[in-house]
């Protein structure tokens, strides 16, 4: 952070190159810059503009009536009053703009770290593809598992489960460090207390949705449900969903599938979302049948 003089120094440079200014207007200028620069600090260091909560700001100068607006922002993530200056963004929404994005593409293209897996206590295979480029690319590819995927299944997982849980990175790792900790205690505990049986849960690297169809044919689970990141926007990287699987087998039609979307901290949190989940997947064992086929 520059010191006061070092930033009057500054002013000084740039009044001289742009034109007159009195001291008192110079001491007010330098004010002003000094104590926004200062609110950007943080411990020494620049704040992490993604990490402030866009539903607390308002960026519209002298809006008509700024408790209602929020109110309003407190009802959804979109970028409701931002303001302009002239035609443009104001400084402060196109960084925000900018580090949201860069957010989404680290969710996309970055990998779940294995200390993580670790942590929780999974064991990973991989897909088809051989990088996060074929990945992107392939969709095909990641459908099914690979050789090597399929010899650790047959040798790590229970067999004829009535449930088999999967974790994939998707579309997001970030998804999966954001939710994974919360979700799969509660979708476990939730499935054990209605007495339902459940296979070994396992992660799978570039893992689509349709990878949840290979893995139910592998271990002749009756029910698969595949925990998945989804494709990051620039409201939240960490989104999560559940696609659930009565019978299922590679080539389903996508309507047999039963959806829980939109889990992650500004939406359903992880751990109602994992509770939820395992109550839904007792439906459908019930009913013997998911996606459209099941009533509700």
């Amino acid at each position: 952070m520059l010191s006061d003089k070092e930033l009057m120094e500054l002013i000084e440079k740039v009044v001289k190159e742009t034109g007159n200014m009195s001291e008192s207007k110079l001491a007010e200028v330098a004010a002003k810059v000094s104590e926004k620069v200062g609110s950007d600090i943080e411990d020494g260091e620049l704040k992490d503009i993604g990490k402030i909560n866009i539903k607390d700001q308002l960026l519209v100068d002298n809006p008509e009536d700024r408790d209602e607006y929020m109110k309003l922002k407190q009802r959804t993530s979109a970028r409701l009053g931002i303001g302009r200056a002239g035609t443009r963004f104001k400084t402060d929404v196109l960084l925000r703009f900018r580090a949201d994005h860069a957010a989404a593409q680290d969710a996309v293209f970055n990998d779940v770290p294995k200390e993580f897996l670790d942590e929780i206590g999974l064991f990973e295979v991989t897909t088809q593809c051989e990088s996060r480029d074929q990945y992107i690319t392939r969709p095909d590819l990641g459908r099914k598992i690979s050789d090597e995927g399929i010899k650790i299944i047959n040798e790590k997982c229970k067999k004829n489960p009535k449930v088999q849980i999967i974790v994939s990175d998707g579309l997001s790792s970030t998804a999966i460090e954001a939710n994974a900790k919360n979700i799969l205690p509660a979708l476990e505990n939730g499935l054990k207390g209605y007495g339902i049986d459940t296979g070994t849960t396992f992660f799978v690297k570039y893992g689509r949705v349709g990878a949840g169809d290979h893995v139910a044919e592998l271990a002749n689970a009756e029910v698969v449900c595949i925990l998945i990141g989804e494709r990051p926007g620039l409201t939240t990287a960490e989104s999560m969903s559940a696609y659930i699987t009565y019978k299922a087998y590679v080539g389903i039609p996508e309507s047999k599938r039963t959806v829980v979307s939109n889990i992650h901290r500004d939406g359903t949190p992880s751990a109602e979302a994992g509770a939820h989940i395992a109550t839904l997947i007792k439906k459908i064992l019930d009913a013997k049948a998911s996606g459209q086929d099941l009533k509700l």
